[in-house]
């Protein structure tokens, strides 16, 4: 236990700081992330990017190259994985939840779906999904809602909210509030009942289910691990988060899911014209 006495003073400071060289905790990235171990099948150490375990109420953010693969780990099966996704050269173009349900004529997103940007392009694509499912309809919590279930949703308290984490994250890229844009919250099920209620599916779940996103242009991704805006259960419920990024290749022209659908195939060749200049 630190105490006021051994870092009161500047030089008892550095001598703490630097005694906590080499310590891990189970939420923070792995530098260099090619340490990363536990990876997914075929993939060598030498092609991670990114490696991070982001506590309850934590948030990361990264540019991926065009190809990359995200892999999002439930590690205790009740993540929330809040996600705001950009084109990294020009961040004024965005995800569109509400295009990416209905340009693909399905509000479920899973393997083979596609996240689009507000100009008809596709910023990733789902490659594989072993979980329960996802929301694209009810956004990310915030202050206000926080604040209601849990008495404050501050983001330096006990209950952040994910829209506050996400200003956090932007700045690190020059924006701020004004361009957090609806997002998808992975591995938390939401279907729409027959009378239009909203219906949210708590689990349990069993740990470890993942998905895995395909970058399909250079992406700033943002994401919140808080607990979902709609969450009913008592206290501030959410568990840990991996994400994990590697290098891989640009989308082939005969990738099954690049031709999966008419729609689909205009998004990738909206991408592919756009990397031609």
């Amino acid at each position: 236990m630190t105490t006021s006495s051994t870092t009161a003073d500047p030089a008892g400071a550095r001598a703490h700081a630097r005694a906590m060289a080499g310590t891990r905790v189970e939420a923070m990235p792995t530098i260099p992330a090619t340490a990363a171990t536990d990876l997914p099948a075929g993939v060598v150490a030498d092609d991670v990017v990114w490696d991070e375990t982001l506590a309850p109420g934590g948030y990361a953010a990264r540019v991926l190259k065009r190809g990359s693969r995200l892999r999002l780990v439930d590690l205790r099966g009740d993540a929330c994985a809040s996600m705001l996704v950009f084109n990294a050269e020009r961040p004024v173009e965005r995800l569109n939840v509400a295009d990416t349900v209905k340009v693909q004529w399905n509000a479920y997103l899973g393997a083979g779906r596609l996240l689009l940007s507000d100009m008809g392009r596709v910023l990733m694509s789902v490659i594989e999904d072993d979980t329960h499912g996802h929301d694209a309809f009810c956004g990310a919590s915030n202050l206000a809602s926080n604040a209601r279930k849990y008495g404050d949703g501050f983001n330096h308290g006990a209950h952040p909210n994910a829209r506050d984490r996400f200003v956090i994250a932007l700045a690190k890229f020059g924006m701020n509030r004004r361009d957090i844009h609806p997002c998808v919250n992975w591995f938390k099920p939401v279907a729409i009942a027959a009378d239009g209620a909203i219906e949210l599916d708590t689990g349990p779940f069993a740990p470890g289910q993942a998905i895995t996103l395909r970058a399909e242009m250079d992406v700033i991704v943002v994401i919140a691990n808080c607990p979902h805006v709609r969450e009913p259960r008592d206290g501030y419920t959410v568990t840990p988060l991996r994400a994990t990024a590697w290098r891989g290749a640009v989308t082939a022209q005969d990738d099954p899911v690049r031709l999966a659908t008419p729609e689909g195939l205009r998004a990738f060749e909206n991408v592919e014209d756009y990397y031609r200049r």
